[in-house]
């Protein structure tokens, strides 16, 4: 009897599958996509109705002509990539490339990998979905045609190697507007006051200025705020009123993508793109012991805040039986989507919540475990009851002022006990779900109990102590990445599925830079904008971008037909795109006035660009051949920077060589210049690992600009490494050396290039260690 075929896109998620069907059915991974559009052209016919001109991947043909070879042979073909648009897609060229062989073809989705859950897949198969399909098809298209057209557009006017998109333009423009904002902020002074009280019970407790004459107001300068610290300790103070009221704080839904990366950003300092690795791996399925694999949560790309009805009962249960009846609210937890959200998805949730964190820590990898127990504890504190505190104001009169001091005592953990969510320090406070089931939304700032005594309303107060303290307003925060997200939610900008791949890109072609935790602009993320903004302002408009993932979504409900929305959006971008071509200004030919001389000729120096970027040149070049790195203040003034220097000596003049960079990047130059004019590129400062050569490892360029490492003694040695090598052997394989690989904080973890085998730089740990013991 012929075997049904199984056809998924991981092969992790193929062998946790086939674990649950038995020998009658066969299961293949596509591994990803197997067709696409080309790589190096547009590959979409504009003029005949927008038919994109898929091809095959490189290196899938193998795989597709097994696929091809199966499902000849198959009583039936069962598609199961992700449920979602690009897993639809997956499963559309599929069948596009197999209905020949086989024309019983069938669509089955499961939102997580279990046994029951695929069991119930196979019960009810279902044809594929066109509207979805055509959805992602626009996406892609759309897509295609505002990068593959403006990204050479930026190449012939900044430099090689930029990239121009739909989305991505959008999230850096929101970074270099709050830069620019952070940047022409303006602080205001103002002064506060604060009391220290001693009532007729203790303990002592302090109070803020909160209004004067019934109204709130502001105190502005030092002169002000003393005359009221004179008036207040002449004044008898009076506990005019006491206010003694229950609080009550609800649990927060279940994640969602974009909440799940927010949170993961902000507790464990997990990148966007890291998130949905791991949450990849904790879905497709991991090595449980004598289990074997097993899909640990449900599938990680949603918008949804819906569970089913057995997780609801699960948890519930869990609940009563771990901590007890009043920690389960009388009917479970319920919570709105937000507009355009798709409810047939599921929130992200363990597949089995008895599958409690600490009894999966061994089969996890840190970062598996960090991430499931997020998950993990999220999920049960939504179905929990509320935390309950006991809220006390005491309002204290002085005359025309009146004083208030707040307090809170909980009376009850309820979810909390749990989970409490996470919150950056310059982070608005903000509930996080409005709608349903009366939701309070995020934690306060501080969770720690503040008592007020038991005083009685009419005491008079002893005055202990009356403090004025000078401030400033603040700018608003830079975006975090966790932040970054939440606008681009609000605001509709993208869709959850692709705010880690944004983040990703904008940083790694330099539009946006991360330091501590913060996104920064920089030079070339404000000159792009401004560019893309003056000459296409409908692409950087927002509401215009929102409006189109409306109109995408509209495409997967049937509303919209895919070829009417690509024309009403094409017919402006070219005509756009043909003054842009001839109006937009060409940095490669433009100095920008510094106001700074230089310091080898007077000159005034100029921002120049080449193919690296922008850096600092003398206006009277070629007479003086001045160039600089350059950074910006906060004030956004122009800083130059220092050459770095180096313990090596010229072997021509005895000089010290310091690093510069020029239009190819970083270069060893002699201190002595113009006397001496030796230069070299710069050493990594590890030898060259193959066998038998006395070369040194220093960094290169590609044609385009690109940094990569290998042997100076090129062309006798081709070793080369794209990832910077350090001089460190692998301990689990000892092979020669260990490549850099950068983390999400900032830093780098060292990875074998042969076992692939990771561990934590000893420098930066070496370094940690001498700092705490400093």
């Amino acid at each position: 009897m012929a075997k049904s075929l199984v056809i998924v896109e991981s092969p992790t998620k193929a062998k946790t599958i086939s674990r649950f069907l038995g020998k009658d059915f066969k299961i293949i991974a596509s591994v990803g996509h197997i067709k696409d559009l080309p790589k190096n052209a547009l590959g979409v016919e504009v003029e005949n109705h927008f038919e994109p001109k898929y091809e095959v991947i490189r290196g899938k043909g193998k795989i597709l002509r097994e696929i091809r070879k199966e499902a000849e042979k198959a009583e039936k073909v069962y598609l199961a990539p992700d449920p979602d648009r690009e897993g639809e897609a997956i499963a559309w060229h599929i069948a596009e490339e197999i209905r020949k062989k086989n024309p019983n073809i069938f669509r089955i989705l499961f939102h997580e990998i279990t046994k029951s859950a695929i069991a119930e897949a196979l019960e009810h198969p279902q044809p594929l979905d066109q509207n979805k399909f055509e959805s992602q098809q626009a996406r892609r298209i759309l897509d295609r045609l505002v990068g593959y057209q403006l990204s050479p557009l930026l190449w012939e006017k900044v430099q090689r190697g930029l990239s121009a998109g739909r989305v991505q333009s959008v999230a850096v423009k929101l970074v270099v507007e709050r830069e620019r904002a952070i940047r022409a902020f303006k602080p205001v002074e103002y002064w506060s006051i604060a009391a220290l009280y001693q009532g007729s019970m203790p303990p002592n407790f302090a109070a803020r200025l909160f209004k004067i004459d019934g109204q709130k107001t502001e105190i502005s300068n030092q002169g002000q705020s003393q005359a009221i610290v004179e008036e207040l300790k002449s004044g008898a103070h009076v506990l005019s009123n006491i206010e003694k009221k229950e609080r009550r704080r609800n649990p927060v839904p279940p994640f969602i993508t974009s909440k799940l990366q927010q949170d993961a950003s902000r507790r464990l300092r997990f990148s966007p793109k890291h998130t949905m690795l791991v949450a990849q791996q904790l879905y497709e399925g991991v090595e449980a012991g004598g289990e074997g694999a097993v899909g640990l949560i449900t599938y990680m790309r949603t918008d949804s805040t819906r569970v089913s009805d057995q997780a609801i009962q699960a948890v519930r249960e869990f609940i009563s039986r771990r901590y007890g009846e009043t920690f389960l609210p009388e009917k479970p937890n319920t919570y709105k989507n937000r507009k355009n959200s798709q409810d047939a998805h599921e929130a992200i949730r363990p597949t089995d919540v008895d599958r409690h964190p600490d009894q999966m820590k061994p089969f996890l990898s840190p970062d598996q475990y960090k991430l499931y127990r997020l998950i993990w504890e999220r999920f049960v504190a939504s179905q929990m009851a509320p935390a309950v505190f006991d809220a006390t104001t005491f309002d204290i009169a002085c005359g025309r002022y009146l004083m208030r001091a707040t307090g809170q005592v909980m009376k009850f953990a309820g979810f909390t006990k749990v989970y409490t969510e996470g919150r950056e320090e310059d982070e608005p406070e903000a509930a996080e779900n409005g709608e349903g089931n009366g939701q309070a939304g995020a934690a306060p700032k501080s969770e720690s109990d503040t008592l007020l005594p038991e005083l009685v309303q009419g005491e008079t107060l002893a005055l202990l102590n009356l403090d004025a303290k000078q401030n400033f307003t603040q700018p608003p925060p830079r975006f975090s990445e966790a932040m970054l997200i939440k606008e681009l939610e609000e605001q509709g900008i993208g869709r959850p599925s692709t705010y880690a791949t944004i983040l990703s890109t904008i940083q790694e072609k330099n539009y946006v830079q991360k330091n501590a935790g913060k996104l920064f602009s920089t030079e070339l993320g404000g000159v792009v904008t401004d560019l893309l903004d003056q000459n296409f302002p409908a692409i950087m408009n927002t509401a215009f971008t929102a409006q189109m993932e409306e109109r995408l979504d509209e495409v997967e409900e049937g509303q919209v037909h895919w070829l009417s929305l690509l024309q009403n959006f094409y017919g402006p971008f070219a005509e756009t795109l043909t003054k842009a071509k001839e109006s937009m200004r060409n940095l490669k030919r433009e100095e920008t006035p510094t106001g700074l001389n230089c310091p080898k000729c007077q000159h005034e120096l100029v921002v120049k660009w080449g193919r690296n970027g922008s850096f600092i040149g003398c206006s009277a070049y070629p007479d003086c051949d001045f160039t600089s790195e350059f950074t910006r203040n906060e004030a956004g003034g122009i800083v130059l920077q220092a050459d770095e220097t180096t313990n090596e000596t010229c072997e021509q003049c005895g000089g010290r060589m310091v690093i510069k960079r020029g239009r190819f990047g970083k270069f060893l130059a002699c201190s002595n210049y113009p006397a001496c004019r030796n230069t070299k590129p710069v050493k990594v400062g590890m030898k060259c690992p193959e066998p038998g050569c006395k070369g040194e490892v220093i960094e290169k360029r590609t044609k385009k600009g690109k940094l990569f490492f290998g042997c100076d003694q090129f062309p006798s040695c081709r070793f080369a490494s794209w990832d910077k090598p350090r001089a460190v052997a692998c301990p689990a394989c000892n092979h020669a050396f260990m490549v850099e690989r950068p983390k999400s904080d900032g830093g780098v973890t060292l990875r074998c290039p042969s076992c692939r085998h990771t561990m934590d730089d000893p420098k930066t740990a070496a370094d940690g260690k001498n700092e705490s013991a400093a």
